[in-house]
């Protein structure tokens, strides 16, 4: 225990990025030209930037879309990558079928079929909030199609009891009851920039399908489980977040076994929109070195 609690304050100590500038990260919401894949169970939602560069696949959070990554592909797409994203099963634009297939499926497999289908052999995998819950789940089930893997703003829905213990001392009462917008973008976030909160509320409110099941790990995540994963990762929490703090990332993150770890200040569970400057840097830093 005291060598977890050393663990744990020298890192987040040591690991935060810098202070967020007063520039708007006012990325054009205007999204690339979708297509649907039609795999097994779904016609799934997608969006390519296309090119021969190395691919990177987005997996959004429990209250976006594929829409919500419009600041990351341009950033992405501009420094050469390819970069995929997709609206999951039940979510956007993207429509499950359940005459074709088992149904709900799951996100990794899901996302597995898609790489088939756009012929993939690897890629980098970037997960946010829910979306990492997947990736945690790919990552394990797949290591040799991915180069590396970024897990951002996420508990990991790892099922440890010594993680529900750490989500039950912190999480304020009532906290999931609140409309998302109050659990998920930071206050500084709101308070300063009330029309891209207002967009962000918009792709919330649109995300999910009234009729949509959730879709269930292929394995529950749990600490033995990610301490088989081989990918290098990037592990980047939000000093402001609700949900997933950093001193309770780092519970998970310690399990990780070829893993880096930051912080960005001053930003909410909604890390990639509230701070998306300071987000990709950290990203495109650590997958062109793999």
């Amino acid at each position: 225990m005291i060598k977890r609690r050393a663990f744990l304050a020298g890192a987040l100590g040591a690991a935060t990025v810098g202070i967020r500038t007063t520039e708007a990260a006012d990325a054009a919401d205007n999204s690339l030209v979708g297509n649907f894949a039609e795999l097994s169970g779904v016609k799934l939602w997608f969006t390519d930037t296309g090119g021969t560069g190395v691919p990177i696949i987005l997996l959004h959070a429990n209250t976006g879309t594929s829409a919500i990554w419009a600041n990351q592909v341009e950033s992405y797409s501009r420094a050469g990558y390819r970069v995929i994203a997709f609206d999951r099963r039940g979510w956007g634009k993207s429509i499950a079928n359940p005459a074709t297939g088992p149904q709900p499926g799951s996100i990794a497999g899901d996302l597995d079929a898609l790489a088939e289908h756009l012929k993939l052999d690897k890629f980098h995998l970037l997960g946010v909030a829910g979306g990492g819950f997947a990736a945690l789940d790919y990552a394990a089930w797949r290591p040799e199609k991915l180069r590396s893997l970024v897990i951002a703003a996420s508990t990991r829905q790892l099922a440890d009891k010594e993680i529900a213990d750490f989500i039950a001392r912190l999480e304020i009462p009532g906290l999931r009851k609140l409309p998302a917008v109050y659990r998920e973008v930071g206050p500084s976030y709101r308070g300063a920039n009330p029309d891209r909160t207002k967009r962000w509320v918009e792709i919330e409110e649109h995300a999910r399908q009234a009729e949509a099941s959730s879709q269930p790990l292929r394995a529950p995540n749990t600490f033995a489980k990610i301490e088989t994963i081989p990918t290098p990762a990037l592990i980047l929490a939000a000093d402001a977040d609700l949900l997933a703090p950093p001193a309770l990332m780092l519970v998970w993150a310690a399990h990780m076994k070829n893993h880096e770890w930051a912080i960005i200040a001053d930003a909410g569970h909604a890390v990639t929109w509230e701070q998306p400057d300071k987000f990709n840097e950290k990203v495109l830093e650590f997958i062109k070195r793999h």
